[in-house]
């Protein structure tokens, strides 16, 4: 029975734990939203952040877009041609990209690339001191630090989905028309036909906005949040990358599930 209650305590303690950081997380978004004016003002700084959150990242998302399209053009032909319907396999490359593929792939990248080096360099701002002096010198580090980041990956985030999708599409042309022989003309004109703008991208442009915010919101939290010592911002970037995926695939279901109800 002992052991029973302290099992109890735990998880309690943990749920307790959580609830309260929950809490924190939020008023720390709150007061990010609030001190945001000075980065508008001053939007130079949102740019260079863009640049380091979103320029940066480019390599990897258009080449991982390419060989996820490339990928969907083998596998989805391989299917597609069972039921005589290759000649399908442009809406099928496309509506897979557009509505899950490429907000979500894009978004465990930029979780992956940008989330960890935003989180890092926040981590290392605090433990060497400079957030606090800063604060000494009448500078609001959520402003001027914060603020332009958290903005910097909601304006990235869906730009960088549109091109992971546009160059999966372009992979799936290549494997599917190029190199396996299907007409190009049908590809292209099923897929003008079947992918509509109000439900398939304008959905998954609201996914990748989505996405953008949970991510650049976790990344900048866990590394305001970090203690200052290297052990402390280590474990703030894997916890960046931990929660910003299983946040993405939460997230997901949930928008899915609220999109193909609301259709």
């Amino acid at each position: 029975m002992s052991g029973l209650n302290g099992v109890l305590e735990r998880l309690g303690g943990r749920a307790t734990s959580s609830i309260h950081r929950l809490g924190f997380a939020s008023r720390f978004l709150l007061l990010t939203l609030r001190n945001s004016g000075m980065c508008f003002r001053r939007f130079s700084l949102v740019i260079r952040e863009i640049y380091f959150a979103g320029v940066l990242s480019l390599i990897i998302i258009l080449v991982s877009g390419l060989f996820v399209g490339m990928v969907l053009g083998l596998q989805g032909y391989d299917t597609l041609v069972r039921y005589g319907s290759s000649s399908a396999l442009g809406v099928l490359v496309a509506l897979s990209l557009v509505r899950e593929l490429g907000p979500v792939v894009a978004g465990l990248l930029f979780a992956s690339r940008a989330g960890s080096a935003i989180t890092a360099e926040i981590g290392l701002m605090k433990a060497t001191e400079q957030l606090a002096a800063m604060e000494m010198m009448a500078v609001d580090p959520i402003a001027r630090v914060i603020a332009p980041r958290f903005w910097a990956g909601v304006i990235s985030m869906p730009l960088l989905a549109a091109m992971f999708s546009g160059m999966g599409v372009f992979g799936g042309y290549l494997v599917g028309v190029q190199l396996i022989g299907v007409d190009a003309g049908s590809f292209w004109s099923q897929m003008q036909d079947s992918v509509d703008f109000s439900e398939d991208i304008l959905n998954g442009v609201i996914k990748s906005v989505v996405f953008g915010i949970a991510v650049t919101w976790i990344a900048v939290f866990e590394g305001y949040d970090a203690p200052p010592t290297a052990e402390g911002v280590s474990g703030a970037t894997t916890r960046t990358v931990v929660t910003s995926s299983l946040s993405i695939l939460a997230l997901d279901f949930m928008l899915t599930a609220f999109m193909f109800r609301g259709a």
